[in-house]
């Protein structure tokens, strides 16, 4: 038997199909989820409300005009409007009004509720593309997951028909004398072990790919096939080597300075301190105009004779009205007390920018770090497999010529498999930590 040497893949680690299916590739993957996740069409619905919140809060600017009519039917001992005395008897009368109001003066409430809506429309964006982002990340995760697990499916069965092979040959060899029984029983066990390793990684690449369709937002009963990730070790050698470095390149702008996160932070310390001031406005004196038209309609159901006509009382009966209004706030405890959890909530605010930032910033300097890491890890991982690789080739070698028990051979076959399951683990590894530096450098998952 010729043992095969394991050369990994740095530009295209997998490659799947299945009855000519194209498998998608991570942009793919993420575009998807982008346009299906939910958590991101819900902040698309919120942006279409907050787009009609805004347009509302314009007309908060105008006056509010209303109208009154009522009517009444009364009876018993009352004032006789013709006569001015009481009399037992039976009226009816209509009262029509049209008025109009307008604050002059309110604090300020309704300009920063304006601001408020203004705000909340212009952040939209930014929630949606933290939402988007949130899922792509998670989604660039669940997909590293797919991959790596379903090429160790493909390691798996190399392993097992390589067992398979010593099976044949140790069988041979025994019917020659040239081996014993407890020769063939242990590979036989040794192919054992590699079937049932061989089910838990199929296991694993299923959970695998059903997490991804759930990230993804994909219909769990439609086939997916994922394909590789191109990862670039020597672009990671050139990013810096140590903290100080790194830190360096975050001070001196080459990250961008803010992240959806941060803008959505900053959004919402904003809008509280908007509301402070419009909880602050209920303190101040309030001015309001009024005006507007009224006439009435009355009729004496007691007393006969001729009854001016609705028409006329209608025309006679009417006259305009314009007064304002101040209103002075003495003292209202509950109106104190909403003052100062505002202000709080607006400090509090403020803290969540500043945590949003240093969030960022650890983030990105930890992503260049692991880059940095796997890159290294890669480099010598795989120098491990060729050394791996050529020892189990010579202990195959010397299992032939019976200068190797089985079990040291199986020992042999097991580093080799763990170094190559190592590498491919680092290599996924070194491809996430790749998109995550690209983002916090471009912007772009």
């Amino acid at each position: 038997m010729k043992t095969k040497h394991y050369i990994p893949m740095l530009g295209l680690l997998l490659s799947l199909s299945a009855h000519g299916q194209e498998a998608w590739t991570l942009d793919r993957c993420i575009a998807y989820t982008r346009e299906h996740a939910t958590e991101v069409r819900r902040q698309r619905l919120e942006q279409e409300q907050k787009r009609a919140d805004y347009r509302t809060s314009l007309l908060d600017f105008l006056p509010s005009v209303s109208a009154e009519v009522n009517g009444q039917y009364s009876w018993g001992r009352n004032i006789d409007p013709e006569t001015n005395t009481y009399n037992n008897v039976t009226t009816f009368n209509n009262y029509y009004a049209l008025g109009a109001s307008m604050t002059l003066f309110d604090g300020g409430a309704t300009w920063n509720a304006f601001r408020q809506a203004r705000l909340d429309r212009a952040s939209a964006q930014s929630a949606i593309d933290k939402a988007s982002d949130d899922k792509a990340m998670s989604v660039m995760e669940k997909y590293v997951d797919a991959v790596y697990t379903r090429r160790t499916i493909a390691l798996t069965e190399e392993k097992l028909r390589d067992s398979k092979a010593l099976l044949v040959k140790t069988q041979r060899m025994f019917d020659l004398g040239e081996k014993s029984r407890p020769d063939v029983v242990q590979v036989e066990s040794q192919v054992a072990e590699d079937e049932y390793n061989l089910l838990h990684q199929r296991n694993l690449a299923d959970k695998a790919m059903a997490d991804l369709k759930t990230a993804m937002n994909y219909p769990t009963g439609d086939t997916l096939m994922v394909a590789g990730l191109p990862v670039d070790v020597a672009a990671a050698a050139m990013l810096p080597a140590n903290r100080k470095a790194c830190d360096s390149l975050m001070q001196s702008g080459y990250f961008l300075a803010d992240r959806p996160a941060v803008a959505v932070a900053e959004a919402a310390a904003e809008r509280a301190r908007l509301a402070w001031k419009i909880q602050r406005a209920a303190l101040l004196p309030k001015l309001t105009l009024s005006g507007g038209v009224a006439t009435n309609y009355y009729k004496n159901l007691t007393a006969g004779g001729q009854v001016e006509g609705f028409g006329s009382q209608f025309r006679n009966n009417m006259g305009e009205y314009i007064y304002m209004t101040l209103s002075i706030p003495i003292f209202n405890a509950s109106s104190w007390n909403k003052v100062r959890r505002a202000k709080t909530d607006w400090q509090e605010a403020q803290l969540d920018v500043a945590d949003a930032r240093r969030k960022q910033h650890d983030d990105a300097l930890q992503a260049v770090l692991d880059y940095q890491g796997y890159a290294r890890e890669v480099e010598q991982l795989q120098r491990k497999v060729a050394s791996d690789s050529l020892a189990h080739h010579l202990s195959y070698r010397k299992y032939e010529e019976g200068m190797l028990s089985v079990f040291d051979l199986h020992t042999a076959s097991q580093t080799l498999l763990q170094s190559r399951l190592l590498l491919l683990q680092s290599e996924m590894m070194l491809a996430l930590k790749q998109r995550l530096v690209n983002y916090y450098v471009n912007g772009k998952l």
